[in-house]
């Protein structure tokens, strides 16, 4: 997968993913993607802003809460819908459901929910192999998302991490890493100490063994919480990084988009932009590429729309599409995702990517 301007090294002067080594590892790869984050399940109900507001929470962000706060939003929501989440198992999710070979690496507790990631995210013909840690109820537990639909489609959360904030350097999976192309990290992961450190043995891992690394900004508290870290990523780790409008702005502190969009490309580095109904701008060697977003007939909930856009650009880079079309079967996947009430697919994404014509 080229993902880098310079042909023949990265920013961090190891070897491209252009040179010759990298289609051997093409060849011999059981996974195009390994995807790297927190294992939860998404508890989703409507909401109204009144309540948002009642509860403090800002509306369309995510906030990092503990067990007791957690129960408390809880108590307040209506009916809910039970699906296993979090933002690299779905995007996981959505290259497997496109006919790609996915891995996860995450933690989960041996409770319900953790049996329900597991069962779910194999299901669907995702490799996941973690040693599940002892639940303890109400202490020990996997973990999960409340997640806040308005009547907008705008979605609030609010994560207790659970026992996927004890990831760390044990969770990584070294056969998992060295057979994949791509290693997917997601950045809600640089919130954790022991997680960050877990993610940098990755990069090295993966560099070491050929392939590419990529990174989802994940938020824009994600952004101002790891601004020095994540510039130092894109400029000496990363060949990929995906964000939406108000993340690149942030993190290059730039007035505006377009300002931004210069200054990732002066990275060298393959960037996804996404944004919302604008659709997204590929930045790649040859220059920006604007790529329009896939008609939807109604926004019901866009959780999970980044994510399924990641999983489509990933997708088709590593199935020999280019930037644009990959940027398009990003957007038929997030278009699906957006669709209905949850971040897993409902369609036959495939289905869907052969009838625009970008698979056969």
């Amino acid at each position: 997968m080229a993902v880098r301007s310079d042909p023949s090294v990265g920013s961090s002067g190891r070897p491209s993913s252009d040179d010759a080594p990298r289609s051997d590892v093409s060849q011999r790869s059981a996974h195009d993607v390994v995807c790297i984050g927190n294992a939860l399940v998404d508890v989703l109900a409507e909401a109204s802003d009144h309540q948002l507001g009642e509860l403090g929470l800002i509306k369309g962000t995510m906030v990092l809460v503990d067990g007791a706060r957690s129960a408390s939003i809880f108590e307040t929501m209506g009916s809910t819908v039970e699906a296993s989440g979090g933002s690299a198992a779905n995007t996981a999710a959505g290259i497997a459901a496109l006919g790609g070979r996915a891995a996860f690496l995450g933690r989960v507790a041996d409770d319900s929910f953790g049996r329900s990631f597991l069962h779910d995210i194999r299901s669907i013909g995702v490799t996941f192999d973690p040693t599940p840690t002892t639940a303890v109820p109400g202490e020990t537990v996997t973990g999960h998302c409340l997640v806040l639909v308005t009547e907008d489609a705008e979605r609030t959360m609010a994560t207790h991490l659970g026992v996927a904030s004890e990831f760390g350097t044990a969770d990584l999976h070294r056969g998992h890493l060295i057979s994949a192309e791509v290693a997917y990290l997601e950045g809600y992961l640089w919130e954790q100490d022991a997680a960050k450190a877990a993610m940098r043995e990755a990069i090295e891992i993966a560099h070491r063994d050929g392939a590419s690394v990529a990174l989802s900004l994940s938020d824009p508290f994600c952004v101002e919480h790891h601004r020095s870290e994540f510039l130092e990523l894109i400029h000496n780790d990363l060949e990929l990084v995906f964000a939406n409008e108000d993340e690149i702005t942030l993190l290059f502190g730039t007035a505006g988009f377009d300002e931004a969009v210069e200054a990732v490309a002066e990275t060298g580095v393959l960037a996804a932009l996404t944004r919302g109904d604008k659709g997204c701008v590929v930045v790649t060697p040859s220059g920006p590429v604007e790529v329009p977003a896939e008609p939807v007939d109604r926004v019901v909930d866009t959780t999970g729309a980044g994510d399924l856009f990641a999983a489509g650009f990933l997708f088709g880079m590593t199935h020999g599409l280019g930037p644009s079309d990959a940027a398009r079967l990003g957007g038929v996947c997030a278009a699906e995702i957006i669709s209905h009430v949850g971040a897993r697919p409902l369609a036959d994404l495939r289905a869907l990517a052969i009838g625009v014509g970008l698979l056969d």
